[in-house]
């Protein structure tokens, strides 16, 4: 949602791409694989992130580790070609794609994968492109896969679909045992096929399903409008490249209107590039105010800090999260409440705050691997626990159906009390 020297993994930092995000999680725009939280590196702001960062890896015999006899693997492989019963079909480039897969997948880590050069280049395409599928987010908490986030208008909300569902079934086949990557390529396709997802909520006593039409998703990224007491609600659905921009020109137009206090809604907004998110800051914290840390296994550090003009920084405000808020929401929602102590309303956030480095193999197939952690300015890391709000609400299937929103009503409440 989450960066990579690429993004929700290690897209961008400031002098190299990272990817954070996002979740990732895989974000399935429009059938997408989007990982977000992706952190891009950029020297001269958001206005230009730098490509993925590709970390060849040439010297096999660097590393070896000691006391591990690797003849147990060619013992292995000469097994299935001295016996197995279909061996005329083995693709013997699959057998050491797989061995690697599962090399990866024993660390646990939802985010640590491995990508063969098509799925690389797929990759690749996915987090610069537009896409067919169902327009949400997923990720894996406790061995379970999904949803995160469904996108704003996309066929995913339309169908339903809330955060913190849990997907059972993609098609026929169970989710039990798959990583998100798997997912993301079942539940993506071609534009008007039908995709059917097995969904479990805690409010029901059994699975439904739904159908959902695979469309063509155009991401939507900041709304705004002035509230009673003239209170400027902004909600942000991403933090992609264009959000900085976007959020500036929300904020020129509210400026007429004078607002003496602001609602920031992040709800169900799954991350994005973590400079977009830095910046965004600057509007409410003052300039070098600490935004978030990232720390690496030797225990150093990377700190990112507001650069902004500090334009809304005097004026009252609420934050809102939910179950769906995660990566570079996670980061703005803590760092405005660190140095704020700006109010978080509505539930926990998802807890993705890990950093994720894309290395790049010979034959063009890469590994993403998690290296580094997120913390907040006063010292939390985000992914154990995401954000706890200062005011938990609810939001019941009841009050969805009937346009009630009981989170936005009581933010209007501590805002207006607030306000001088």
């Amino acid at each position: 949602m989450q960066y990579l020297k690429n993004g929700a993994d290690r897209f961008f930092p400031s002098k190299i791409a990272k990817l954070g995000f996002f979740i990732f999680i895989g974000l399935i725009f429009v059938g997408v694989s989007f990982y977000f939280g992706y952190q891009y590196g950029f020297e001269k702001g958001i206005e230009n992130p730098k490509t993925l960062i590709i970390k060849g890896v040439n010297n096999l015999e660097e590393g070896m580790p000691e006391g591990i006899d690797f003849n147990v693997f060619w013992q292995a492989w000469q097994i299935i070609k001295d016996k197995y019963v279909y061996v005329e079909q083995v693709d013997n480039q699959k057998l050491v794609y797989g061995a690697i897969s599962g090399l990866l997948n024993s660390l646990g880590d939802s985010y640590t994968v491995f990508m063969p050069p098509a799925d690389a280049k797929k990759f690749g395409e996915d987090i610069s492109g537009e896409f067919s599928g169902i327009g949400a987010e997923i990720g894996i908490r406790n061995n379970q896969l999904l949803i995160i986030a469904p996108l704003k208008n996309s066929p995913a909300e339309k169908a339903g679909l809330r955060a913190g569902d849990k997907i059972f079934k993609i098609n026929s086949t169970s989710t039990e045992g798959l990583i998100v990557d798997e997912a993301v390529k079942l539940i993506r396709g071609k534009e008007g096929t039908t995709v059917i997802l097995t969904i479990m909520r805690n409010s029901w006593d059994n699975p439904k399903e739904f159908k959902i039409v695979r469309q063509i998703i155009q991401i939507p990224t900041v709304d705004w409008e002035i509230k009673e007491n003239k209170i400027a609600y902004f909600s942000l659905h991403n933090f992609y490249e264009n959000a900085p921009f976007l959020f500036y020109r929300a904020v020129i137009d509210t400026i007429f209107s004078n607002p003496k206090g602001i609602i920031l809604d992040l709800r169900n907004n799954p991350g994005g590039y973590l400079e977009a998110a830095v910046n965004i800051a600057g509007w409410f914290l003052d300039a070098n105010d600490l935004v978030v840390s990232e720390e690496f296994r030797s225990g150093s550090k990377e700190e990112f800090k507001a650069s902004g003009n500090g334009y809304l920084k005097d004026l009252p405000i609420v934050i809102l999260i939910n179950e769906g808020s995660a990566s570079a929401s996670e980061i703005l929602a803590g760092a405005l409440r660190d140095n704020r102590g700006a109010k978080l309303v509505g539930k926990k956030s998802f807890g993705k705050g890990t950093v994720q480095e894309l290395a790049g193999l010979k034959d063009g197939s890469q590994i993403k691997v998690t290296v580094a952690h997120w913390i907040t300015p006063n010292g939390q890391i985000i992914e154990k626990n995401g954000l706890t709000p200062d005011y938990e609400v609810n939001i019941t299937d009841e009050d969805i159906e009937s346009g009630n929103d009981p989170q936005l009503a009581k933010a209007l409440e501590i805002i207006r009390s607030e306000i001088k």
